[in-house]
Order: C-alpha cells, then sequence, then structure tokens
C-alpha cells in the first residue's frame, strides 16, 4: 500500500479503517503524515537528534497501544499531545539526572511567560512547516523528507527515487527555498 494513493482520504476516514478492521497499515498511512510534526516537537522539547528520533519511534508504538482505547476525534490534536507529554516525561525523567542546585536554577527561570509564548510560536511555526511541505510538488517533498528527516545521502536518495544525483540535489535546493517562502507567508498572514 503505498502512502501517496491514500493523500485524499481525511484522517478521521483513515481512523475509522483502523477502528473497523484493525488493520495497522491504515494507521500506518496516517502516522507517516505526521512523522515531520513529531520530529519537530520532540527536536524542540529534547534539543537532541538522537534522542528526538526514538522518541518519535516511541510515539508510534505508544499510539498503537493506546489508539484502541480511545475514541479520538481529532487526530493531529492527540498526536500532538502524546508527543508533547512524551517529551516531559522524558525531561522530568532526565531531571533526576540534573544535580538539584540546577534543576532550582531551570525552575526559577524569570520570563517563564516569554518562554511559553515562544514554544506557543515555535508549534505554530512547526504546524506551518508541517503544512507547508504538503503543498511542494511530489518530487521535492519526497527528496527533503528523506535528506532532511531520514537523513539519507544523495546517493541514497538517488538509489532510492531513481533520480539521477543532479535531480537529486535541484529538488532538495528548491524544495528548501521554496519551502521557506511557503512558511514565510504563512507566518505574514497569521
Amino acid at each position: 500500500m503505498k502512502a501517496e494513493k491514500f493523500d485524499h482520504i481525511t484522517d478521521q476516514e483513515l481512523l475509522e479503517r483502523f477502528e473497523r478492521d484493525h488493520n495497522n497499515e491504515w494507521l500506518g498511512i496516517l502516522l507517516q503524515r505526521y512523522t515531520l510534526l513529531l520530529l519537530g516537537v520532540c527536536m524542540k522539547y529534547l534539543k537532541n537528534e538522537e534522542e528526538a528520533k526514538d522518541s518519535v519511534q516511541q510515539i508510534f508504538l505508544k499510539v498503537i497501544q493506546e489508539l484502541g482505547k480511545y475514541k479520538v476525534s481529532y487526530f493531529k490534536s492527540w498526536l500532538y499531545m502524546v508527543a508533547k507529554n512524551h517529551c516531559l516525561m522524558k525531561l522530568r525523567d532526565r531531571q533526576g539526572k540534573i544535580p538539584a542546585e540546577l534543576t532550582e536554577r531551570l525552575l526559577a527561570t524569570p520570563g517563564e511567560d516569554t518562554d511559553l509564548q515562544r514554544m506557543s510560536q515555535e508549534d505554530h511555526t512547526l504546524e506551518l512547516m508541517e503544512d507547508s511541505l504538503k503543498e511542494l510538488n511530489s518530487e521535492q517533498q519526497q527528496c527533503v523528507t528523506l535528506f532532511y528527516l531520514q537523513k539519507k545521502s544523495y546517493q541514497e536518495i538517488s538509489d532510492e527515487t531513481g533520480y539521477t544525483m543532479m535531480q537529486v540535489k535541484s529538488h532538495i535546493q528548491n524544495g528548501k527555498r521554496n519551502l521557506k517562502i511557503l512558511i514565510e507567508k504563512k507566518l505574514k498572514a497569521s
């Protein structure tokens, strides 16, 4: 099952199909749509690429386990909350390993409102980036995703997609530029 075939199917329809026949492929398509958002959320909170990638996988597993227990109406919002909670738990666990003096300094940070505003702005930007990525043409979207999110080399992308090395470089370069333009346009509009 190629995910692109199901681009026209809404999140809600995919959820309903999953609830009806418990086929994890529906869930896989749904999760694939939000991999970028999850990675962005994890990077924002954890500030560590490897830990963020591991967390995305852990969140996928948690979603698979938890989804059957709840009636989820807004998958994207629910998934975001699962990711955020996962990261906050990791930070809390990590904080146990931080010396008490440092913990107190972190907790007594002045300007907490500013941090919340900044985090809220970052959340908004991540959502804009995810939406903007979907607006790129399929070649750019595929190459940008493989290069930046899956950390594949030009050669690996060329082998996987069948594009020449020049085409891969061009799609990444143009995709990155177009993504920036789309995000800036959305940020001005919001």
